[in-house]
């Protein structure tokens, strides 16, 4: 299939700049994947449409404070991202500007100090750091995704309120909405909830450049799925509801290998064949990139794009600050 197939437009008004307030309270588009029936709702309405002994799977991940500005000896100011903890004090990384940080340039942060020790053949280096995660994260600031130019008077919005492992460098958006008091009214319910955690990394922001789907290839994520989740899907009276695409690869991952934990590169598109999930509520992505490409396989390409063209047309918000859908 083409990239081409699927791209959107898109107003630039419609990229959300800030949360909604309460969390709870953005809109929920639900689309009927058999019947093709599109509702709209209030996301704190979506308890009507999960059912007792429903599975419903959270990604307790952790933003880390993984931007950190710096400068050269020289003086020149410099940005080094955080992408993947190597070793214990050695980073896998962005930086910018790139093209001026050679191997052994050093870098001055407020308390620490980092040495790019290795070129990598993608564009991203190792750095070496004098201190931990602890000391990294008090000098670093919460990665905004870049289509946000809003600053965010509250860093703990770019977190859900269930995050608990650290590892992340962007957040799984769809569990943004939930509220303790929501997730307290769908337990009470009778639905089952559960989290894994998938380290979320830069590729969900990443467009698809390739002009075939199926030559894009999808960066590593390590993700870790405790046993007790795994019985619960062999035995599940309900059915199994990701929230947001990474929960989503953490299953499929798991149903592939076997593997209760390790690194992925699940990519999926159509024609795909979902072994586990059976629900999904998510955002509203960008446009060709490898997220509505999964979500395309999931709900079908044609339903796919007349809902966000439905999204566009109502004043939907999309992506990370955005409004939500729930594809059953």
């Amino acid at each position: 299939m083409k990239i081409e197939d699927f791209d959107y437009y898109l107003p630039e008004s419609l990229i959300a700049q800030s949360p909604v307030n309460p969390r709870d309270h953005s809109k929920l588009m639900v689309i009927h994947k058999e019947t093709g029936e599109i509702e709209h709702r209030i996301f704190y309405n979506i308890i009507d449409y999960l059912n007792k002994d429903d599975l419903l799977i959270l990604n307790e991940t952790k933003v880390i404070r993984a931007r950190l500005i710096g400068k050269k000896e020289t003086g020149a100011n410099v940005e080094v991202f955080l992408l993947k903890k190597v070793d214990d004090k050695r980073w896998q990384t962005l930086v910018r500007p790139g093209g001026k940080i050679k191997e052994g340039t050093k870098i001055i942060f407020n308390g620490a100090e980092g040495i790019c020790v290795k070129h990598l053949s993608d564009g991203t280096r190792y750095f070496e750091f004098n201190v931990g995660d602890e000391e990294l994260e008090r000098i670093g600031e919460i990665p905004l995704p870049p289509y946000i130019k809003k600053p965010l008077e509250d860093p703990s919005r770019y977190q859900t309120v269930y995050a608990k492992d650290p590892g992340s460098v962007a957040a799984p958006t769809a569990g943004l909405h939930f509220t303790d008091r929501l997730l307290d009214e769908i337990s009470a319910k009778g639905v089952k909830i559960l989290k894994v955690t998938l380290d979320v990394g830069l590729d969900t922001f990443r467009p698809i450049h390739e002009k075939e789907i199926e030559d894009h290839k999808m960066h590593t994520e390590n993700y870790r799925i405790p046993e007790e989740v795994i019985e619960e899907i062999k035995h599940k009276k309900g059915r199994v509801i990701a929230v947001g695409t990474t929960v989503v690869r953490t299953l499929e991952s798991w149903a592939k290998t076997g593997q209760l934990h390790g690194d992925t590169s699940l990519y999926i598109y159509p024609p795909y064949k979902f072994k586990v999930v059976e629900g999904l509520i998510t955002n509203f992505h960008l446009p060709k990139s490898s997220l509505i490409v999964l979500v395309s396989a999931f709900a079908g390409r044609e339903l796919v794009m007349k809902a966000y063209k439905m999204a566009v047309e109502n004043g939907y918000r999309f992506f990370s600050f955005g409004d939500a859908c729930l594809f059953i």
